[in-house]
């Protein structure tokens, strides 16, 4: 399959999802909890139904995989060789709390290997996509588009992390880093802030789903950045379950 064909049309999508959630962003929206007591709003909602309409008139046979769904078993998912992997907003608590670093997320997953990925940031009018074999690009809120790449870290590594994240086992982590500085950054931008160079290394050393971090792991594997896990094994999707492991995303200096 030739993904750079399918960039452009995967862009738009995210883009008419962006704009629905800006939209609700900027109103007086209505907070709801899931199940398991986390947030949902009707942004998130409005972003699966635009994202789905668009990748099945795009490619009608390549299945999708979305947190607000309720998606296929095991039993048909064990078959998916190439899927699209969505989360229609990554950092929900983020949206409600109106930080602006919440994001919009759509990969494509081949052989549970995430090799096309966008990734918008709506409030802050940023745009992220990555092709595997082709590189990855950032486009300004300006709307100019640059060429990204991440970078040989200095001496003092830029540790991207979140507060809200910063469990005794990340510290813990964090102190076999040596000399670093924080850098705060929410959802899926942990990942293309080292895509783009701003960032060195993102510990994740607690809970995530595969839909959280496919399209950003694609943008930074596209940049020449690396998701492994603890034992240094690449990041794969498409498992039973859902649940990512404990991993480090980082550019190639890191192991």
């Amino acid at each position: 399959m030739q993904y750079q064909t399918l960039l452009q049309d995967v862009i738009n999508i995210a883009d008419a999802a962006s704009n629905k959630v800006l939209d609700i962003y900027r109103s007086d929206f209505k907070v709801n909890f899931k199940e398991d007591e986390s947030p949902i709003t009707c942004a998130d909602v409005a972003s699966h139904k635009v994202i789905v309409e668009g990748l099945r008139k795009l490619t009608p046979d390549i299945p999708i995989l979305s947190e607000e769904a309720a998606n296929a078993p095991w039993r048909q998912r064990r078959r998916w060789h190439r899927f699209w992997l969505v989360d229609p907003i990554d950092g929900t608590k983020e949206f409600t709390r109106r930080t602006d670093e919440f994001t919009v997320n759509i990969a494509l997953i081949e052989h549970g290997e995430p090799v096309l990925g966008v990734v918008t940031a709506p409030a802050l009018g940023e745009a992220y996509w990555g092709v595997k074999g082709e590189g990855a690009w950032k486009r300004e809120r300006s709307g100019r588009v640059r060429r990204i790449s991440v970078v040989v870290p200095k001496a003092q590594k830029r540790i991207v992390a979140s507060k809200s994240h910063l469990n005794d086992a990340t510290r813990d982590f964090i102190q076999t880093i040596g000399d670093h500085q924080l850098v705060q950054a929410g959802s899926s931008l942990k990942f293309c802030r080292i895509a783009e160079g701003d960032a060195d290394i993102y510990p994740r050393l607690g809970p995530t789903c595969e839909w959280d971090t496919g399209a950003a792991h694609a943008v930074l594997a596209a940049a020449g950045g690396k998701v492994e896990t603890l034992e240094g094994q690449p990041l794969r999707y498409g498992k039973e379950d859902v649940l990512n492991p404990y991993f480090v995303a980082s550019a190639k200096w890191y192991r």
